[in-house]
């Protein structure tokens, strides 16, 4: 007879040290942390499969939905430190996957626009990382995966400011 789910839980729970405490377990936090681990290393997997990078991917998605940007409205919306941007973009310009031009409207600012390649090459991302969150959540089913992504989305919402 095979473990019950309780039991495999468990068992996956283990170190080389023993079992992790109940008190850990019980946490929300550490859950999520211990979630984040594979989590990152699955996505980041699949984007450097392609030479591509999470940065990458923020700015292309960014791009796709919101538009052209300047690298400082870029770099808020994606979260990444100015310098990190204008590294990201010189990548993903020097790939054809964006372009930079200067701001008719102000030419000390830089507008970064999403070219067709690019878009191209995010479809592709998209389906990288898609399936990477089909093996992050392959113990859950579709209504569950619909549930976890709701329930975490009102815990990033209410801690956004």
């Amino acid at each position: 007879m095979g473990l019950t789910n309780e039991k495999a839980t468990m068992r996956r729970m283990e170190s080389r040290e023993g079992v992790v405490p109940s008190r850990l377990r019980a946490l929300p936090s550490w859950l999520v942390n211990q979630t984040s681990v594979p989590a990152t290393s699955l996505v980041s997997a699949a984007l450097a499969s392609v030479e591509a990078r999470r940065y990458h991917y923020k700015v292309l998605a960014a791009l796709d939905e919101y538009g052209p940007a300047s690298q400082a409205t870029l770099s808020r919306r994606c979260g990444i430190d100015r310098s990190d941007m204008v590294a990201t973009i010189n990548e993903l310009t020097e790939s054809s996957f964006v372009e930079r031009a200067p701001d008719q409207a102000d030419r000390r600012r830089n507008v970064i626009t999403l070219t067709r390649d690019g878009r191209g090459h995010l479809r592709k991302l998209d389906r990288l990382v898609g399936r990477a969150q089909d093996e992050l959540l392959a113990p859950l089913s579709p209504e569950e995966r619909t549930q976890l992504v709701e329930l975490l989305t009102r815990i990033v919402d209410h801690h956004t400011p």
